[in-house]
């Protein structure tokens, strides 16, 4: 069974049927259904028409969910516009879902989450990390997403930045996490970069092109984590950075800066020193000060504080990290690494443990407490 095949056809299918009058919940749950009745009868008697077969079911399943007798009589009219068997379209309905779910009705938060869940792939545990919030929060924005738009027509597309926010939320996913969605999200930016001439969607695809660019260098055969200053440059992909800096420079010519531009140019910044030890600092702390200005985000502050650390010493690093909130995610894996270039190794190896104990992923828990382990080792010669 191809599960990956599956979630790619998902918001297509998805799609069709919220075209056909399905509202987005209801839709939903269909599609989900038809999932769970692929995943038991494809390995014994796969189809020869994977998507065809799911418009169908999905649609069936749609059908018998909304049995009542108000909904009979409308379910009549819909009994003639079921797709017959045999080929479906090979139309990519992807990009379309995310402006549709970015509906009016919804706050951009909301949009978003929404998306996420039923569009990405991604689980609310996933969606929750991102925007720095418990869980059962997340599910319950979810939910209430879920509730404003059962009903509702989506034939109000949303905005460009929501669909921008989900698309990057996707890659970082993809790119850091449990899920493989990094290329699907680079492919579906390009869709967006190709029909919106707009800085910022050039400036995402950059970002990603950038940070993907560097992908095979980030871990190790044994599947560990290699830091950026340890990575091979030799394995970075000189096409893909290329491209990617030669996007970055139309769009920032045209005197339009965004978040988006704005971390492409701290990634080109990183791809384009020879070796870590000459990476220009300096300027992507002024890069970051910029990114602080657009967003005022604590996550860029966290960055910053180790861009600061970097150029102007560790010292200076774990001052401008004291000002913000220990709790945020990953804070005590940057104190720990700025303590450690400060000499102190005993409390750089307690916050490398801590670091672990509160990691998104299994390879990041690994990396932090080899960390741990090495500076509790150069401790006891």
């Amino acid at each position: 069974m191809n599960e990956a095949l599956l979630r790619s056809l998902t918001p297509s299918v998805l799609a069709i049927l919220v075209r056909r009058g399905a509202d987005f919940a209801a839709a939903e749950d269909a599609v989900q259904e038809a999932l769970v009745e692929a995943l038991r009868v494809w390995p014994a008697d796969p189809p020869r028409d994977p998507k065809g077969w799911l418009v169908t079911v999905a649609w069936r399943k749609f059908l018998d969910a909304t049995r009542s007798d108000a909904a009979r009589r409308r379910r009549e009219d819909l009994v003639d516009e079921e797709p017959a068997p045999g080929p479906a379209p090979a139309v990519d309905d992807t990009l379309q879902l995310y402006f549709l779910c970015a509906h009016p009705s919804l706050t951009p938060a909301s949009a978003v989450a929404l998306t996420l869940r039923a569009v990405g792939g991604l689980t609310t545990r996933q969606i929750a990390q991102a925007y720095l919030v418990p869980e059962a929060t997340m599910a319950q924005r979810i939910s209430r997403a879920k509730r404003t738009v059962s009903g509702v027509r989506f034939d109000q597309p949303g905005d460009v930045a929501t669909v921008l926010r989900v698309l990057y939320l996707v890659f970082n996913e993809g790119y850091s996490g449990d899920i493989d969605l990094a290329a699907e999200a680079i492919r579906l930016t390009r869709q967006l970069a190709a029909a919106i001439d707009h800085p910022e969607v050039a400036g995402l695809l950059a970002l990603m092109l950038l940070h993907h660019a560097r992908r095979a260098a980030r871990t190790a055969p044994d599947g560990s984590l290699v830091p950026l200053a340890e990575q091979d440059r030799t394995r970075w992909d000189t096409a893909t950075i290329a491209e990617g800096i030669e996007i970055l420079q139309a769009a920032l010519a045209r005197d339009r800066l965004g978040e988006y531009q704005a971390q492409a140019a701290i990634a080109a910044l990183h791809a384009d020193a020879p070796t870590a030890e000459e990476t220009d600092w300096v300027q992507i702390v002024e890069w970051y000060d910029e990114l602080t200005r657009l967003t005022d985000s604590p996550v860029v502050r966290l960055n910053r504080a180790v861009a600061v650390g970097e150029a102007d010493g560790p010292r200076a690093g774990l001052a401008a990290l004291a000002a913000l909130d220990a709790s945020l995610p990953r804070y005590a894996a940057v104190a720990a690494y700025l303590h450690e270039r400060d000499g102190d190794l005993a409390t750089a190896a307690r916050l490398y443990a801590e670091a672990a104990q509160k990691a998104p992923n299994l390879a990041e828990r690994d990396h932090l407490t080899r960390q741990a382990a090495r500076l509790n080792s150069r401790r006891g010669r």
